[in-house]
């Protein structure tokens, strides 16, 4: 019984000593539960919305201070004219536009009409937002109404879906999936077999050919680079002739974009080949790295204005969150690259870093 309670003890030395493994006990599982406890929320708070007024009156002030004062909301401009409204949600800056017209207050006391427009692009999120907008609308008309009324007052609201009028849910889920795959098979993959290279000890083989160190891992990559590039081009082939996803701007410039970001998933797949020994190290580092920050925070499933601060700051250093607003800006809302030069240019210098990174660890390694 000694000797068992002796190997026991060992044991417990032995994992305590394992960074790695302490990290998988302990810390996987309480990141998990603060991502799942934070980011699994319908609620949507602080969306950008635009408020477009032309009556200027007592009610439509009301109405918009009721809207922002009630944690939902929060104004990013307010809008001139009708044709702005369509610039505003192609750009991306606002998720919402409420519309009150020139006749609003005049038509109070009898059928006021507002108008929701929502960037239907993101589908659970318009749906979500033009509720929460109709009820405190709906709710201000019902205070507005003095008790012996013949005739309540109401407050007709029009909501109105922008690029996606039949809320199809394959305008949100496509784009995501895309951006989940190139990154899983670019990344993974790429990670995997240098791993595998340097495990079984055949990369030392490969240093004694012809070919110069930075050809060899470029004979390593270009092979992914390529597959993944087939992949996200099936991936847009099937959104768009047996989904329904329309393509409304450039193909070339979303060829050109998915390529980008492929190469970035490549670099990331690089660096974590650099600092992984084993496939099994470097198969789990790529999973958790890659996998639960896609889905949670990204905006692929869940609003990224309804999370905490710390995670919105957190997603900014995510890939897929820009190559999914890419992906929705040229495909749905048919956006060139005058308004994608932010998010290009965000990818290409983290691709760029990344890519020096990885190169710089990696030669020593091999030298």
């Amino acid at each position: 019984m000694n000797r068992f309670f002796a190997f026991v003890k060992k044991e417990f030395f032995h994992i305590l000593r394992d960074r790695r493994t302490l990290l998988i006990l302990f810390g996987m599982p309480l990141a998990m539960v603060l991502v799942f406890g934070f980011a699994l929320t319908n609620e949507i708070k602080n969306a950008r919305i635009a408020v477009l007024d032309y009556d200027h009156g007592q009610h439509s002030r009301q109405i918009t201070d009721r809207l922002l004062s009630s944690g939902y909301f929060q104004l990013q401009r307010n809008l001139s004219s009708y044709r702005d409204i369509e610039a505003t949600f192609r750009q991306g800056k606002v998720k919402l536009v409420v519309v009150f017209p020139a006749n609003f207050t005049n038509d109070y006391a009898h059928h006021a009409q507002v108008q929701l427009l929502a960037d239907a692009s993101e589908q659970n999120t318009a749906i979500s937002l033009t509720n929460y907008a109709t009820n405190i609308i709906q709710g201000y008309a019902q205070e507005q109404n003095p008790p012996d009324a013949v005739v309540p007052l109401q407050i007709v609201v029009e909501p109105r879906m922008v690029f996606n009028p039949e809320l199809k849910g394959a305008f949100v889920f496509v784009p995501g999936v895309m951006a989940l795959v190139l990154l899983l098979v670019s990344a993974l993959m790429t990670s995997v077999t240098i791993a595998r290279e340097k495990e079984t000890g055949t990369m030392e083989v490969l240093m004694v050919s012809p070919l110069s160190q930075l050809q060899i891992l470029f004979g390593k990559v270009l092979p992914y680079l390529l597959l993944s590039f087939v992949n996200g081009c099936v991936i847009i082939a099937l959104g768009v002739f047996l989904l329904g996803i329309p393509l409304n701007g450039s193909l070339l410039l979303l060829l050109c974009e998915t390529m980008l970001f492929i190469f970035l998933a490549l670099a990331i797949g690089l660096l974590i080949s650099t600092l992984a020994d084993t496939q099994l190290v470097a198969m789990f580092a790529s999973l958790l790295l890659m996998l639960m920050p896609t889905i949670f925070l990204s905006g692929f499933i869940f609003p990224i204005e309804s999370m905490p601060r710390f995670l919105q700051i957190v997603s900014n250093i995510i890939p897929a969150k820009y190559f999914i607003d890419i992906v929705k800006g040229i495909m749905i809302k048919g956006v060139g690259l005058s308004d994608l030069w932010q998010p290009t240019l965000v990818l290409f210098g983290m691709a760029t870093v990344l890519m020096a990174v990885s190169l710089r660890n990696l030669k020593p390694r091999l030298e």
